[in-house]
């Protein structure tokens, strides 16, 4: 009997750290958890009065979306990434990380296939791979990519873990490289509007697809720029042929995003003053944490843009992780995200002004 490509999969990465959690709790001051990369600032009060508003919502929503989303998701990527799109070239998802899981297997990839996915990256990217039954390569270059042939290239940027920005031109020419292969690009940029010392570039920007859309797909999120992660909202737009076959399945399997939900991502997707005002409050906890990290004897790589600092004091991670543990500071290791982070933790933005402000104490000497 064949093994279920699930039978494949890593052990859930999150229980390792369960020790370490467990230590940083037992500090007099309580934990400062900088682990994971969840909102804990309020939800907008337009986002929240939108979903009140739309409560009443006994029938079935699209699956596609309302029209009023799909324009309003075509509004929010020319606005932001000077990218023009069609209607039928958007796609809501119940958050981005149920598209990062499923697309292989909704785009009918298989054993025959590979997923390029990056030598560090979200792991979930080769999870989705894994469930459909395909191979996974990691590959940073095109070189790398020609040597592999993947169907399905994941891109990421900004980066999570690292916070690295890849340059307009490193984007266009693996597009250029997956259009001559006819394989996809698909690039997750759920940290688009957090860019500090780098702005981030679309994958759908001229600068890096031309003209057309064609072989090319973005993931964006509501979840860290309107902290509506328990909303779980997201998106897909790009190549209006894939997301077509992606809709159909969607629609057989159920997968639809709350009517109410798709009310209140309107509500956030054309108000921007939110989203200012969140960088603000991001921005201010960087700039906080970045020199105590510095000063307590970690090197900061990359972190141009995003919600983490990938830091390093050139050891394994899990003794750093031990390290901060004692004091009372949980982050998570770099090898969660693949070997080649296997020297770095990275430490998340996502915690109280009140909590930041504990890790800054604990790390000045």
């Amino acid at each position: 009997m064949s093994r279920s490509p699930a039978a494949s999969l890593p052990d859930f990465p999150w229980d390792r750290l369960v020790p370490a959690a467990e230590q940083a709790r037992a500090h007099p001051g309580g934990i400062v958890d900088l682990s994971v990369g969840t909102p804990v600032d309020p939800t907008p009060d337009i986002v929240q009065r939108a979903l009140h508003e739309a409560s009443n919502s006994p029938g079935y929503p699209f699956t596609a979306g309302t029209a009023a989303l799909r324009e309003s998701i075509c509004r929010a990527l020319s606005r932001r990434c000077g990218a023009d799109l069609t209607p039928d070239s958007v796609l809501p998802s119940i958050g981005t990380k149920e598209i990062v899981a499923l697309l292989p297997t909704l785009l009918g990839l298989g054993v025959s296939d590979a997923v390029a996915v990056p030598r560090v990256a979200y792991p979930t990217y080769a999870v989705g791979a894994l469930l459909a039954g395909c191979a996974v390569v990691e590959a940073d270059s095109v070189d790398e990519l020609e040597a592999a042939r993947p169907a399905l290239v994941w891109l990421n940027s900004p980066s999570n873990p690292t916070g690295r920005v890849a340059p307009a031109a490193e984007m266009a020419a693996i597009v250029a490289w997956a259009r001559s292969r006819g394989a996809l690009v698909v690039s997750d940029e759920c940290y688009f509007d957090l860019g500090w010392t780098s702005e981030p570039v679309s994958v759908l920007h001229p600068s890096v697809c031309g003209t057309s859309h064609n072989s090319v797909v973005a993931l964006q999120s509501l979840s860290k720029r309107s902290n509506l992660a328990g909303y779980r909202f997201g998106f897909a737009a790009g190549d209006s042929t894939v997301l077509a076959r992606v809709l159909e399945v969607r629609k057989h399997a159920g997968l639809i995003v709350p009517g109410p939900v798709q009310q209140a991502a309107i509500a956030a997707l054309d108000d921007d003053l939110h989203v200012a005002a969140q960088r603000l409050v991001y921005g201010a906890r960087r700039d906080q944490l970045l020199p105590a990290l510095r000063s307590a004897g970690f090197r900061v790589d990359h972190s141009e843009a995003g919600l983490y600092l990938w830091c390093t004091r050139d050891e394994p991670c899990w003794i750093t992780v031990d390290w901060l543990a004692q004091r009372g500071i949980l982050v998570a290791p770099g090898d969660f995200y693949g070997s080649a982070g296997n020297h770095h933790v990275r430490v998340a933005l996502t915690a109280t002004d009140e909590r930041i402000s504990a890790a800054v104490t604990r790390l000045t000497p």
